[in-house]
């Protein structure tokens, strides 16, 4: 079993591929033959997905959809002490969720050939934000 924090750098508002980072943080991957990786963002106003890598305007789709289905300035809001962009952050999160599983084989993350682990930066100044990385398997 391996364990290891990563902080990513302050990224602007949107969905971003942090899939070589996650892998560039993590050389022990290379000793685990089958196995598991989970990727856990420690923040409520950020999250985490697999999805496509390849097209960019598929991460700009899904910051128009998030956008459009949780909207800022909602009236009914009572957590809004931390700006207009931070009680949508934290729902947006909530829905993606705040971990991702990916199977290990041959000492490689075993995505498809187009998927990629997303950062969702909901907030827009989110600042950098701290991951913890843990494998196991044989």
């Amino acid at each position: 079993m391996f364990q290891q924090p990563l902080q990513l750098s302050q990224r602007r508002r949107g969905f971003h591929i942090i899939t070589t980072e996650v892998i560039q943080a993590f050389p022990q991957l290379s000793d685990i033959r089958t196995g598991m990786l989970q990727v856990f963002i420690q923040h409520t106003s950020a999250s985490l997905t697999i999805n496509e890598n390849a097209d960019p305007t598929v991460r700009k789709d899904f910051e128009m959809f998030f956008n459009k289905t949780v909207r800022e300035n909602d009236p009914a809001y009572e957590h809004n002490d931390e700006g207009a962009d931070d009680m949508p952050a934290h729902l947006k999160a909530a829905l993606l969720g705040s971990a991702v599983m990916i199977p290990i084989r041959n000492g490689r993350l075993a995505l498809g050939t187009w998927q990629g682990i997303y950062l969702c930066e909901h907030r827009n100044y989110g600042g950098p934000r701290q991951l913890l990385l843990t494998a196991w398997g044989e």
